[in-house]
């Protein structure tokens, strides 16, 4: 990857909807060398997916919450099983792996309180292994960037 493939994914970061045109006089190319290029990204998974951000708030989800998972232990079928049992929850935007007090941070979004109780209560607490769950709710978003800087 050259300082150009670096342009052109900062592009496609900022506004994927670009057309080949755009980023080429963005990039200093021409047209047919930008698209061969991306083409080339997309091919080495630079790229992994084109997607649109929505707005939370007004797509009836505006309770973001933080939760912390902890597992009673480390082993590795308990592990997969609440991988699966996670990867299967619609209001899990994120999960990560994670060292240090907890095992796993997840990104819920939900409509209410009533919704993240129903949530917790009712699809969390039910996966088996699970030893503790420490919320923390978003009270003000000052950054949500989704760009890497390259």
């Amino acid at each position: 990857m050259d300082a150009i493939d670096k342009k052109i994914l900062m592009q496609l970061q900022q506004n994927a909807k670009q057309n080949n045109k755009e980023i080429a006089d963005k990039v200093g190319l021409s047209v047919s060398p930008t698209y061969e290029r991306i083409k080339k990204l997309e091919q080495q998974g630079y790229v992994k997916q084109y997607v649109a951000i929505l707005d939370g708030q007004k797509v009836g989800k505006p309770i973001k919450v933080y939760c912390q998972i902890s597992l009673a232990n480390h082993a590795r079928p308990l592990i997969e099983n609440f991988k699966q049992a996670i990867a299967r929850l619609p209001e899990i935007m994120g999960c990560q792996h994670v060292s240090g007090n907890y095992d796993f941070l997840l990104k819920v979004a939900v409509s209410d309180m009533n919704e993240y109780q129903r949530f917790v209560i009712d699809k969390l607490s039910v996966i088996e292994g699970i030893s503790n769950v420490q919320s923390s709710f978003v009270m003000e978003e000052i950054k949500n960037d989704t760009m890497y800087q390259l």
